[in-house]
């Protein structure tokens, strides 16, 4: 049967990655439709946007809207918070010591989303069908999607930014191994006495980490994992008694805590697929990965994958969705997702586990990073730019030597 249009590129999914992949696609001269319901811009979290996500955004005329909404992470700390014998030390990562004035701007997700689809709508180059996938059909030239509206598009390359389920991933034949990670995080704004000055502070706790992140004044937002129960119980309390407790696990440090409204919960989950293209479909965002939300990794790994598979389509324009593309895509996107997910969940387990030797293991590669200058700028700079640690190591520690 065929199809009632054609074009070069299909993205399944209205979240920021698909959002932004549709964005970075058009911009590169392809013809984009992209499926899926308008954002219903209730999200209450915010996205710790990394320099080099903010580039991407300045390229798609989104990064000035974006910051003036937006706090700057000029500094990040880990507490270990745990009533544990053996504790970690408190390990503190500038952006001045590598030469950034800040590592990124924290963004709320509502602001985002309304920018995004205001620069959809308006992007020479995008179609949006605001209707779901309903069934998807791969074929050696094309892959094809039927609409819920009954409508199909054929398109040379599909992208799966439709979430940790997928249904496009699951078409294009690709398993995930997937976990229930038996945590919840509860999402809340909240303003404070003191100044944050830039500073977003993460403690570590037996059930997951307690992170604040800092917003425009004397706010910051919040994302405490816990235990499910835990947390159903967080969302129970009244403002008086909330604010009380998140006061109390952040010892005070920035006085006074009054929680704004609005409470969301969220259960995590991790999930890693065995490929990250086949069939014309690649995946992105959290089609490709998720973990706990551990070092503002989420939404940036997201928008890295958008950067790579623009770059892998860009060397068969005629067809973006060709196997040479899809193995070149696969292989710039492997590395990069199985060490950010390999080193959040372990450090999440470690947080969690009784394990004597796993608690060691933590507190001496804590003690490292914040005892060694070179090592804690190696941390930071890969944080930023994958690969741009390496570059700066052994210059640093022959500095350090010198010292």
């Amino acid at each position: 049967m065929s199809a009632d249009r054609a074009t070069d590129i299909l993205i399944a999914g209205t979240g920021p990655a698909g959002m932004i992949a549709a964005l970075a696609l058009a911009d590169a001269g392809f013809e984009v439709v992209l499926a899926g319901p308008r954002p219903t811009h209730e999200d209450r979290r915010t996205t710790a946007l990394m320099m080099p996500a903010m580039k991407l955004m300045e390229r798609l005329d989104l990064a000035e809207g974006l910051k003036s909404e937006a706090a700057p992470l000029k500094t990040m700390r880990i507490i270990d918070a745990t009533s544990r014998l053996i504790r970690s030390p408190v390990v503190t990562f500038r952006s001045s010591e590598i030469g950034e004035d800040a590592f990124g701007y924290n963004v709320p997700n509502m602001q985002l989303s309304r920018q995004l689809e205001t620069a959809v709508r308006e992007r020479p180059g995008i179609s949006w069908q605001e209707e779901m996938v309903r069934h998807w059909h791969t074929a050696r030239d094309a892959v094809e999607a039927e609409l819920e509206d009954g409508s199909r598009v054929s398109a040379k390359l599909a992208v799966a930014a439709d979430g940790r389920m997928s249904p496009a991933r699951n078409a294009a034949g690709i398993r995930a191994f997937t976990r229930d990670r038996r945590q919840s995080a509860l999402v809340v704004n909240f303003s404070h006495a003191r100044d944050h000055a830039g500073i977003s502070t993460e403690f570590h706790t037996e059930t997951g980490p307690f992170t604040q992140v800092p917003l425009p004044g004397k706010r910051s937002s919040l994302v405490w994992v816990a235990r499910p129960a835990a947390t159903r119980e967080l969302l129970t309390l009244d403002d008086k008694e909330l604010s009380r407790r998140i006061e109390e696990k952040m010892q005070s440090m920035l006085g006074r805590v009054e929680v704004e409204p609005g409470r969301q919960v969220y259960p995590l989950s991790s999930a890693l697929p065995m490929r990250f293209a086949r069939n014309r479909i690649a995946l992105v965002g959290e089609a490709a990965h998720v973990f706990p939300p551990i070092g503002a990794q989420g939404l940036n790994l997201g928008i890295r994958d958008v950067e790579d598979l623009v770059a892998s389509a860009l060397l068969d324009r005629n067809d973006p969705g060709s196997a040479s593309v899809m193995w070149r895509y696969d292989a710039k996107r492997r590395p990069d997702i199985m060490a950010r997910s390999t080193a959040v969940n372990m450090l999440n387990m470690s947080l969690l586990s009784d394990f004597l030797p796993a608690q060691l293991l933590r507190t001496a590669g804590l003690s490292v990073i914040g005892n060694l200058a070179p090592v804690r700028s190696f941390f930071m700079r890969e944080g930023l730019h994958p690969g741009s640690g390496w570059k700066n190591l052994f210059s640093d520690l022959r500095k350090e030597v010198r010292r």
